[in-house]
């Protein structure tokens, strides 16, 4: 299954041609467990490279772009702005290589938490430290000229929201395939009640917990923000909303479907309310709009994992959890509309 997403001959001609430091025999595995891109580790005779290229299918019009991951991890590497990513190696636009365009970047060592906390990191003290790093390098990213770093040209900031509004309610008509209510009630109300944006970033797209990689060891340190095939220049607010929409507060709905689960209700880790409030006073944003971006982050969310479910049923992708989306993608629906009604208590 793997040769049909890595042909590995085609690869082995491309590092000999494009990336001679990795020539040589290697084997390549797949890891991570990202519902979008598909990742894998290539291991040769003394090195190791993280390969990234989209899913297989018929995908919509600019979804799982990794030329947009590989862009802004050079120039944010390249410039060394003040958030960690993993070195970038090379960047392959032709998708006659391995059937689609990838790139390769560095392997870093370290953890991802998502549902279970490493023995290493789970003390109270080591919770606390990763969850105001993950915050804290969230500042820091929006505090980066994103013009300094030569990426101007990286999206248009005015209009973010519109287009954001417009763009997910296209998706939405290719994903649909039954009834979802919810999803259909928070898109009228975001699309009426759209706050004005004041200011311009760089927007991850897609970050949380999940996608920033920890030291394995104590003390909690955030080593490297990953998965950016979402990135673009935005409303930096929408950052903010995405984080606490999939941030679990003590007495949540714990739904384990894709896209969801965590272990941030756990006693130790900052609730939704303290994260904001450390947002606002280390940005000196207005947050008060906050629900609303909250609302459009898990609208957003049950639209992508909806259409990843129809590419699931239609047999065209395999990941194994995809099966839960039946009851995921509601759920995900649900905690939007709680959202849109002030009901996460930010």
């Amino acid at each position: 299954m793997i040769d049909e997403l890595v042909d590995p001959s085609a690869l082995a001609k491309f590092l000999a041609s494009e990336a001679p430091d990795y020539a040589g025999d290697f084997t390549v595995e797949r890891i991570g467990e990202g519902q979008s891109c598909l990742t894998f580790l290539v291991t040769g005779d003394g090195w190791r490279v993280v390969l990234r290229r989209p899913p297989r299918g018929d995908l919509p019009p600019s979804a799982f772009d990794v030329t947009r991951e590989y862009r802004v991890m050079r120039a944010l590497h390249d410039h060394g702005a003040p958030v960690p990513v993993p070195g970038p190696i090379v960047l392959c636009e032709d998708k006659d290589v391995i059937g689609a365009p990838f790139y390769l970047m560095e392997s870093v060592d370290g953890v991802v938490v998502r549902d279970t906390l490493p023995d290493a990191l789970s003390s109270l003290d080591d919770r606390a430290r990763m969850s105001y790093q993950l915050l804290d390098t969230l500042v820091d990213l929006h505090a980066v000229d994103y013009a300094a770093v030569d990426l101007a040209s990286f999206g248009k900031p005015a209009g973010y929201l519109e287009r954001q509004l417009r763009r997910m309610n296209q998706l939405w008509e290719l994903a649909r395939f039954r009834e979802q209510p919810d999803i259909d009630g928070v898109g009228e109300w975001l699309g009426a009640n759209v706050p004005e944006q004041t200011e311009a970033s760089i927007v991850h797209g897609d970050y949380k917990l999940d996608n920033v990689i920890l030291a394995p060891t104590s003390p909690a340190t955030l080593v490297a923000v990953v998965d950016w095939e979402m990135s673009t220049l935005g409303d930096p607010l929408a950052d903010v909303g995405w984080l606490l929409y999939f941030w679990l507060d003590p007495g949540d709905e714990l739904f384990r479907g894709p896209g969801a689960g965590g272990v941030t209700y756990l006693e130790g880790f900052p609730h939704r309310a303290d994260l904001l409030r450390r947002y606002a006073e280390r940005s000196g944003r207005d947050v008060r709009a906050i629900d609303w971006y909250a609302a459009m982050a898990g609208w957003k969310i049950a639209i992508i994992m909806e259409g990843s479910y129809r590419r699931f049923l239609g047999g065209v992708t395999d990941h194994p959890t995809f099966a839960r989306l039946e009851e995921g993608v509601p759920a995900l629906a649900r905690r939007a509309a709680m959202a849109m009604r002030g009901e996460l208590r930010l």
